[in-house]
């Protein structure tokens, strides 16, 4: 029986050794959000939910995270679509472009965006003639949000697009559709589930961005910074049930849009 056991073990060494060490990872996610979450009582996160400020910073952050992921696919899937599809003289260091402000810490890509975006700058003025501001405002939370979270989606719409098959868009064409149909009506179908993720993804980005709203728009508060701030002025024990009602909000969409995503492919 022993015997067995062993030549059972030796034949897995490498799925249990695998199993043991993603065991580790596992729990090194699962155990922090475990223990904030269980840290509150459900009465004191019932009451610091009721809280208008705490109400509002979590719904700003919301709408500006989606804001963003909007202008994302209006902008980003055509560029995705584009770097699928072509290749060209300089289009690795697109790529390595794209993905810069994934590694830049965000305070110095908040810095760059008010380089550019503040009133004192050319963009900022122009922007400002038309009444768009934004330092200390909602323009500039989207475009914080934006600036950070947007390769997830570029990346992710890219490599669905590079999976979708180009003579079936050749045969489209054959058949008489144009550039524009066999987009809309063949690649982009066939690509969404990958689109779908990136922007999931984004969103989800949008939402933990701290660093670049901060320089731009500390106020008004967005979760994040409100959990900054209540920290830093009040202590851990009023911060603890702002951290905690965020990461259950987002666990909670993150993983129903996950399993939306998941049902769609299997259906």
């Amino acid at each position: 029986m022993i015997g067995q056991i062993w030549r059972w073990l030796a034949q897995r060494r490498l799925t249990i050794t695998f199993l043991l060490l993603g065991t580790i990872i596992l729990l090194f996610i699962f155990v922090p959000l475990t223990k904030t979450i269980f840290s509150s009582s459900p009465s004191l996160l019932w009451k610091t939910l009721l809280e208008g400020e705490v109400i509002s910073s979590i719904w700003l952050t919301l709408y500006t995270a989606l804001i963003a992921t909007v202008v994302g696919l209006v902008l980003g899937v055509p560029l995705a679509y584009f770097l699928a599809r072509h290749s060209f003289r300089g289009k690795r260091f697109v790529e390595a472009l794209i993905d810069v402000p994934i590694v830049v810490p965000h305070t110095a890509a908040g810095i760059a965006l008010l380089f550019v975006f503040g009133e004192n700058f050319a963009v900022g003025r122009a922007f400002h003639s038309i009444g768009i501001d934004f330092v200390l405002s909602v323009p500039g939370i989207v475009i914080a949000m934006l600036f950070v979270s947007v390769p997830f989606l570029i990346n992710s719409a890219k490599q669905g697009f590079e999976k979708v098959d180009e003579r079936l868009e050749k045969v489209a064409r054959t058949l008489g559709a144009s550039p524009w149909q066999t987009f809309f009506r063949v690649s982009l179908p066939l690509a969404k589930g990958s689109i779908f993720g990136g922007s999931v993804m984004m969103w989800a980005r949008g939402i933990s961005e701290f660093g670049a709203v901060l320089v731009l728009c500390s106020y008004p508060t967005i979760a994040p910074i409100l959990v900054y701030t209540r920290l830093e002025e009040y202590g851990l024990d009023y911060a603890l049930p702002v951290a905690t009602i965020l990461i259950i909000i987002c666990l909670v969409v993150f993983v129903g849009l996950r399993s939306f995503a998941y049902r769609r492919e299997k259906a």
